[in-house]
Formats: C-alpha cells, structure tokens, sequence
C-alpha cells in the first residue's frame, strides 16, 4: 500500500476532509496523527479506528494558540522520529459581506486558515530536513484562488496559504521534501452545511457535475501527493472542484 508504514500528521482530522484524509491513509497502511480541537469528535475517530484495526491516535490541536501548536508537534516527535508526511487540513469559515465583519473574525479567519498551517509547518519540519525526505499537503481552497463572495478574508488566507505552498517547495526541494496544495471546491463537510440552503443550492448548480464533492474524493488527492506517485511534484495547485473552477 502507497502509505505502508509512514507516519502521517493530519490537522483538521476529527471531520469533514481531515477525517476522510485520516482514514484513507491508515487504511492505506499509515499511521495517522489526527490534530484537532474537537476533542469529542477526535476521540470518537480514535475509538472507531481502534475497532477497524487502523493507527489512528488524536492529539488535541488548538490552531489560533502556538503553545498549541508547539506541544503537538512536540507529542507526535515523541511518539515517532519524524513525520514523513504533514497535511494541513483544517479550515474554518463564516459567510458574510466584508463590510459587515468585525476584526476579530479576520483574525480568527487568518489564524486557523493561514498562520496555524505555517507555525506548525515550521516545528514539524526540522526532523523532516535532517532526513532529507518528506512531503507537506496544505488543504486550501478554491476561493483562494478565484475569489468567493462573502468570504473575502477566508479567501485571503487561503490564497496566502496557496503562496506558501509555492515558495516553501522552493526552500525546500534542496531537502527534498514535497510541497503541494489541494484546493477543494464546495464539498459535503459541516462547514458546507453550515452555509445558507439557497447558497448550497447555487453552488451545486454552478458545479458542471451538478453535485458536491465527498470528503473521500478530497483526500483521494491529498494521498497522491503524500505519496511516492507524487516524487517528482512540488510546488502544484490541484484544483479538486468538479470543474467548477475550470476556466480561471
């Protein structure tokens, strides 16, 4: 199996696309450090895993707090030398007219989306580069990459997180360590139902497969770039959207 025996940190992991990302790769023969600050959730993966036969351990994540972000990465180097691959996964959104957000939602918006993805990258890499090898996931979005109205922050940050996928692949690749994106359109997670019914309804019309995507179909794409299919790849932006995002 592609992930046999690697061990694999995933953010975001208790739902939604971190989940189905989680169980694809333990499936796959990985071991699976889920991060998250659901705790209920999280521990409710672990046990469901733990049934399946699968590696599966969750260790609490708060994105917004970098002593956090430094325990984890601490707890999971010292449950194995280094991570052999790292996808951020975790999002957080809240739709609404920029002129109506207050401050402190951009700065939720840029912290989850954005600076937690890039604190944690940091304390993750080190082991990574002593051992010359490793691939990094970022999970952004396509509204990072075209826009999407009412989400002009969240779009923001993961359009910055987009740009330090590209320029972290470059730093990287004397390391030989990976560094790609994933952009997923509207997809069938918590968030996405969350959102207003008439929203969801035009975003399934716009979509040329007239459907959202599965979290598992997301995950199928975090997977080739976690994995040796994806050696000679670094620094792309795969759009996963059911051609929503075509043209642009």
């Amino acid at each position: 199996m592609d992930m046999e025996n690697r061990s694999v940190i995933v953010t975001g992991g208790a739902s939604g696309i971190g989940r189905a990302t989680a169980l694809l790769f333990a499936r796959n023969g990985a071991r699976v450090f889920v991060g998250d600050v659901d705790a209920i959730r999280g521990a409710e993966l672990a046990a469901q895993a733990a049934k399946d036969a699968l590696r599966i351990e969750y260790l609490p994540l708060e994105l917004t707090d970098p002593a956090s972000i430094t325990a984890f990465a601490d707890a999971v180097h010292t449950r194995t030398d280094r991570a052999d691959a790292l996808v951020n996964a975790a999002g957080w959104d809240r739709s609404q007219p920029f002129m109506d957000n207050p401050p402190e939602l951009w700065d939720r918006l840029i912290a989850i989306n954005l600076m937690g993805a890039v604190r944690l990258t940091r304390a993750v890499l080190p082991p990574m580069i002593a051992a010359g090898q490793g691939k990094i996931v970022n999970i952004a979005s396509d509204a990072g990459r075209v826009g999407s109205m009412g989400e002009t922050v969240y779009a923001a940050a993961k359009g910055g997180l987009i740009a330090f996928t590209k320029s972290l692949a470059r730093e990287m690749a004397r390391h030989r360590i990976n560094v790609n994106c994933v952009c997923p359109g509207p997809t069938d997670t918590p968030l996405f139902h969350a959102q207003a019914e008439r929203l969801k309804e035009a975003l399934t019309r716009a979509i040329p497969f007239r459907r959202i995507a599965a979290p598992e179909e997301i995950a199928e794409a975090v997977m080739f770039f976690a994995g040796p299919r994806s050696d000679y790849i670094t620094g792309q932006v795969l759009s996963v959207s059911g051609g929503l995002t075509m043209t642009d």
